[in-house]
This record gives C-alpha cells, structure tokens and sequence, in this order.
C-alpha cells in the first residue's frame, strides 16, 4: 500500500492529476535497460549478440549508448554482461553524468556505489576523466571496486565518508547523486514501500544538506557540478538548492531541454532543472546543474 501522507504530499506538491499520473507510475512494472560500455565493446556489436539471442530491442532517442528491451530477459547469463560489455541501469539514472559533460578533469563521484555512472563517466569522457569515486560502506565500496574492474573503468575508490573528505582537495567537476528517500522509484512490485517512511525522508534532507555543503567547499571556484535524487519531493529537491541559492553560493545552469525532450516530466519550482515522471520506462528522478559562484 502506498503511504496515506505521501498521497497527501504528492497532492500539495504537484495536484491531483499528476499524483494520479505518479501513483499509476507506482504501479507499472518498468522495462529492462541497458547501456552498452563502451570501454569494452560498441551498440553495433551488442545489437548483434541480442538479435542472435532473438531479444527485441528498442533505442533511446536521447542517449546513443542505451537500449531498451522489450521483454524481460536473463540477460546475466549471457557473456556480454559476464564480460562487463553491458552494464544493466534505468534510464533515468543514466541522465546525470550526460549532464555533468565530463570531459579529461578531475571529477569526484561522491556516492557512488555500486558504480554504473562513475563508469558511464568514465565512457562519456572518452577514458580521460581523473575519477575519484567514494563509498563509506565497505560492503558497498567492495562491490563498487568489482563493478569498476568488471566495466574496465579507471578511477581511484575511497572508503569514506563523502561528507567528511578533507577540505583541502579541489575538483574540476562533482556529482553528487545524492542518498534520498527513493520516493522516485516506488513500485508495488517489490517491497519498496515497506521501508518508505517520514523519517526515511527527514534523514535523507540532513544528510543530503551536508553532501552539497561539502561539495560546495572542494569544488573549484567557478566550477560545475550536478546534483540528483531518486525522489520527487520538494524538501529532498529544490528546496536544497533554493537555500544555496538565496546565500548567493550557487546558480542554476539550465539543462538543455531538448536533449530530453522525449522524458516525461513533472514540474518543478526551479527553471532549468529536471524531474522525471515515473512510469514504465523511467524512475522519478531529480537533475539540476549547478555553478559553484
């Protein structure tokens, strides 16, 4: 069931019709996507395997490197995933690090675990980004070290916490997709919604809050960074940023409509910045781009 108060949210927030919209995203069984590595291997060569399987395929208007399949396979028992050539990650978590443009610099992933976009990261930047990944649990960094080994990414991993990193290191670039409530990617499908609760919430805003203010210090002056959520509500959102915004520490750098116009969207209370409606292809998610002043 999901929770009466975050119906009750989701109403003030966005309305009745797009609660509606979001509650039938709650309920749809998501498609399987993937993205072809490109360290390992090219969209020509996996087309190929997945046609010799007989797996039906679509492609992503907006992102060359994905694709969408059209029934759920066991993708894990074939050797393009064995091999790390595919790596198995929704669309909409695959939009940050396009948005964060890296190119040969030194970034910093500061939650990165289990590793899907420091390696598409990796992938965009044509194998040049200095990548500095970070994970506080070891369990989590151990499984980020496999993934990063597995996709054949080159980045340095530390076991911290993201949110302590000494105030002396300075990055070119920052993601920061941030720990949230996962009110984005709700399903009735899985046990999800037995663990969402207000306090799930409160905890991801304080620990969210500190993540921004440390990136905001290791960041170079001028610099850019992207900060994401896999939730749709405000406080996790737009309201962290609006604070930065009124200190005069940061301005919006508006995300290229175009480039996603063919996701659906909900609308949010700051211009240039992007929330995904979920439905059966996309998780909710939150991306805003963000200029260190």
């Amino acid at each position: 069931m999901i929770p009466e108060f975050l119906i009750e949210q989701l109403n003030n927030q966005y309305g009745q019709e797009l609660t509606k919209q979001i509650l039938e995203g709650y309920n749809k069984k998501r498609n399987t996507t993937l993205r072809v590595n490109t360290t390992k291997t090219t969209k020509e060569n996996i087309k190929t395997i997945l046609d010799e399987q007989n797996i039906k395929y679509e492609d992503v208007s907006w992102y060359e490197d994905a694709l969408i399949l059209e029934e759920e396979k066991n993708l894990r028992e074939l050797d393009i995933y064995k091999n790390g050539e595919i790596y198995m990650q929704s669309l909409s978590s695959m939009i940050p690090p396009i948005v964060l443009e890296p190119k040969r610099e030194k970034i910093l992933d500061m939650a990165a675990s289990p590793g899907g976009k420091t390696t598409e990261i990796y992938n965009l930047s044509n194998k040049e980004a200095l990548i500095t990944a970070v994970e506080k649990n070891p369990i989590r960094a151990d499984r980020l070290k496999y993934n990063l080994n597995k996709q054949g990414t080159t980045a340095t991993v530390l076991l911290s916490d993201a949110s302590k990193l000494d105030e002396f290191f300075r990055f070119d670039k920052i993601l920061l997709d941030a720990p949230c409530s996962g009110s984005g990617t709700l399903s009735i499908q899985d046990n999800s919604l037995n663990h969402f609760n207000k306090n799930l919430i409160k905890n991801s805003v304080e620990t969210q809050k500190k993540l921004l203010d440390k990136a905001l210090q290791i960041l170079k002056q001028n610099s850019t960074m992207v900060y994401s959520t896999c939730s749709i509500l405000y406080e996790e959102n737009e309201a962290q940023l609006e604070q930065l915004i009124k200190q005069n520490k940061i301005e919006i750098i508006p995300i290229n409509e175009e480039l996603f116009k063919n996701i659906p969207t909900l609308p949010t209370k700051i211009p240039g910045t992007i929330c995904v409606l979920p439905n059966e292809l996309y998780e909710g998610f939150f991306v805003a781009k963000i200029k260190k002043i």
